[in-house]
């Protein structure tokens, strides 16, 4: 009778808005510096919340193909435009462009740098997230975050939680699924990975939302490896 294989993880792919960048805090930063600069205001948190929450839609129109493939950068912008409007705030092209690149300067969560950089001593780590390669790389170049790779939904013309996105980042790092380990704060981003054969850790992100909108925490068991943050993250894969 053959002994079972155990699976060793060789890389570990991030999801980045939430999980490794704390979106929503640095969204209405750029929003405040945004009306100050133009001489409006508005309910900057609501605002964010709600550029946000045009993400999910977005996509989902591109799936039906009702828009062709389009990057993350471009979904944000028409978003933005449509909440501009409604607020009745306006503004040139160009503060319109340079607002939408708020999303190219999050800033990583207090653990993110040191604790990715731990984890970099053993595996190849790298981002496998919806946005487009040059936001994630313009983001790792001003917060210093120390990926091995910038892989993105771009690249396979698939936003997560589509399995081409998974497989498709196991191919290029020639690992197979089961030895790539998607690590997110978000449960169905994780699912669609555990669906793909990939290993999954949640790491848990309370004030991604806000500090009065806490997600609850998925039951224990339901993925691999349940962490608090990446340094705890670290001591549950003995690095």
């Amino acid at each position: 009778m053959r002994e079972e294989q155990t699976v060793v993880i060789r890389a570990l792919a991030f999801d980045v808005f939430g999980t490794v960048v704390d979106w929503r805090s640095s969204v209405i930063r750029e929003l405040g510096d945004f009306g100050r600069r133009n001489g409006v205001s508005a309910d900057w948190p609501r605002f964010a919340d709600d550029w946000r929450a045009g993400y999910v839609p977005a996509m989902d129109r591109v799936r039906r193909g009702e828009l062709p493939w389009t990057r993350l950068d471009d979904l944000h912008r028409g978003r933005l435009v449509e909440l501009l409007e409604g607020t009745g705030i306006t503004v040139s092209d160009s503060e319109i462009d340079e607002l939408n690149r708020a999303w190219h300067r999050l800033d990583p969560w207090p653990d993110a740098v040191a604790g990715l950089t731990r984890l970099k001593r053993r595996f190849v780590i790298t981002t496998l997230s919806n946005g487009n390669v040059s936001l994630l790389t313009n983001m790792a170049k001003r917060a210093g975050l120390p990926w091995d790779c910038v892989l993105s939904a771009e690249i396979f013309g698939h936003y997560k939680p589509d399995r081409e996105a998974y497989l498709g980042c196991a191919e290029i790092l020639d690992v197979a699924p089961g030895e790539l380990m998607l690590v997110a704060a978000h449960p169905s981003d994780l699912r669609g990975a555990r669906r793909a054969g990939l290993a999954t850790a949640f790491v848990h992100r309370p004030l991604e939302q806000g500090p009065d909108r806490a997600p609850a925490r998925p039951a224990d068991g339901e993925f691999d490896v349940m962490a608090d943050d990446f340094h705890d993250l670290a001591d549950r894969l003995g690095v």
